[in-house]
């Protein structure tokens, strides 16, 4: 396999780690629907490539700032980016390669629990982020704010509904959408979330353990938000261990209105996926909306 980025790659890679380095072999790397990735080698160095068009460079950078955040936590172990560039043509990331594998033993899932925890820990001054970013190839603002819930409501589900709106998903989403950006801070009454530092799209896709057990997170879209929001991703699409669920509870015991806010923080992903890969997720999102606004909506006895 060639590319017409190899050279400017093999270049900023050389400036990295010595200009004996010269690229041997590539071979594309399966899983992604957003970048092309592939594997580089050198003589006895490997690295893990993110391929795209020149426009991609702010996902790339903005990669990196996360990435680096995440290993500052010092809780889960990160790939370390080793270059990230441009031409007029080709942008891409260069990551330390690492040999990864999903996580399934109760060990591997409370040590993913407990480094989750970790990071949970490391507070933010602010909701947000010192800068925007993305979710998948979505642009995610992030601009400071103190209260949670009107960050919620103005940049996650405001930009999503709009999006939404512009791809022709209207009628009943919409009206849904409507009703529920008033109520959204009900679910934060009796409950005052911290600045945790959160990955930001923890489906486990995006988690895996070392060849000795350590874990590894990857692909983030880091804020400064509530950690529930880091748990009720995780629990989207499954795949993590029960173990995990139990040592983090254990750890950090969940509000009992947490199945409640779950809701709204699925909604913001299951928008996400519909603007991404289309129609296929507006019957989920509709029913999402529609349910917490029927939540929101009882008043109590």
């Amino acid at each position: 396999m060639s590319h017409p980025a190899l050279p400017l790659i093999e270049h900023a890679i050389r400036q990295r780690v010595g200009n004996q380095f010269s690229i041997r072999d590539i071979a594309p790397v399966s899983g992604g629907c957003i970048h092309e990735a592939v594997v580089v080698t050198g003589h006895c160095e490997r690295f893990f490539v993110k391929l795209g068009n020149a426009a991609r460079l702010p996902m790339f950078e903005a990669e990196v700032d996360g990435l680096l955040a995440l290993a500052a936590a010092d809780g889960f172990r990160t790939p370390t980016p080793i270059a990230c560039g441009a031409d007029d043509a080709h942008a891409f990331l260069v990551l330390e390669h690492l040999t990864l594998r999903p996580l399934h033993s109760a060990d591997e899932g409370a040590r993913f629990a407990d480094a989750l925890v970790r990071l949970h820990r490391t507070r933010g001054a602010h909701f947000g982020w010192r800068r925007d970013n993305f979710i998948g190839s979505t642009p995610q603002r992030n601009t400071p704010a103190d209260n949670w819930a009107r960050f919620f409501v103005e940049h996650r589900l405001h930009p999503q509904f709009a999006l939404a709106r512009q791809h022709g998903f209207s009628g009943e989403l919409q009206k849904q959408g409507e009703r529920l950006f008033e109520r959204v801070p009900a679910l934060f009454l009796d409950y005052r979330p911290t600045e945790s530092l959160l990955h930001g799209d923890l489906w486990h896709g995006n988690a895996a353990v070392l060849e000795d057990g350590t874990p590894a997170i990857f692909d983030p879209a880091v804020h400064y938000g509530d950690r529930e929001s880091d748990l009720a991703m995780s629990e989207l699409f499954g795949g993590f261990p029960g173990s995990f669920y139990a040592e983090y509870r254990k750890a950090w015991p969940m509000q009992d209105d947490y199945e409640k806010r779950k809701l709204l923080y699925s909604l913001y992903h299951i928008l996400n996926h519909m603007n991404l890969f289309g129609r296929g997720y507006l019957r989920e999102a509709t029913r999402l909306a529609t349910r917490l606004n029927e939540e929101l909506g009882r008043r109590p006895a």
